[in-house]
């Protein structure tokens, strides 16, 4: 069973699209890495402000690989007064013996500026070709290719996302890996959650968390 999650981790990593995700840093337990661990139920952690978007986030993963189940199944209205080692027993109890989190660290607005760009036709005509404009005042010439030479400059205000990833092991009762990634141009929540994810596979096969492919 320990390769139903290097199983995922592959899966994941050729399936996800590219985007507008990067690690920004991370960290592992020298000791032990994700490879040796043999994880054969594991629970998926969301921690956002609303539940729509926690669901969305946790069904994409969980609907992955049938080792991954919600934490919205085990932990909710019925369990938030609960104490942290109440919940934890319930998570004993079903035989979780991992646990990925994501979580919302930060979502900045970033304003930038984006250069005009020539995009028409220039002197010469296309492919050098001669257009049969000599003679022609500058108003006739500038008139009639004006609006397809230059491409004004305009602000862009884009939001990023800061998004925190760790993977626990419940059997060692410790965090074994942890990154942090930024995503821009954001429009699809579970589009984003899959760039995340293939954000952190890599990652991880840097730094040794998993083997290489």
């Amino acid at each position: 069973m320990k390769k139903s999650l290097l199983l995922f981790f592959a899966v994941v990593i050729f399936s996800s699209c590219g985007s507008n995700t990067s690690i920004v840093n991370s960290w592992r337990d020298p000791k032990i890495t994700v490879a040796q661990e043999n994880f054969k139920k594991v629970l998926v952690v969301a921690l956002v402000k609303d539940e729509a978007s926690r669901r969305v986030t946790e069904n994409r993963i969980a609907a992955n690989h049938p080792i991954f189940r919600t934490s919205y199944q085990y932990l909710n209205e019925t369990t938030k007064d609960l104490t942290k080692e109440q919940k934890l027993k319930i998570l004993q109890d079903e035989n979780f013996d991992g646990v990925i989190t994501m979580r919302l660290v930060s979502k900045d607005k970033e304003t930038n500026y984006v250069p005009g760009t020539y995009t028409g036709m220039y002197y010469g005509g296309f492919d050098g070709m001669y257009t049969g404009m000599y003679g022609y005042g500058f108003g006739n010439w500038y008139g009639m290719y004006s609006p397809a030479f230059y491409d004004p400059g305009y602000y862009q205000e884009t939001t990023s996302y800061m998004v925190e990833t760790n993977i626990f092991s419940l059997k060692e009762n410790k965090l074994i890996w942890t990154g942090t990634t930024k995503s821009e141009y954001v429009t699809d929540l579970g589009q984003t959650v899959d760039a995340i994810m293939q954000a952190v596979v890599k990652e991880m096969r840097k730094d040794g968390s998993l083997p290489p492919k």
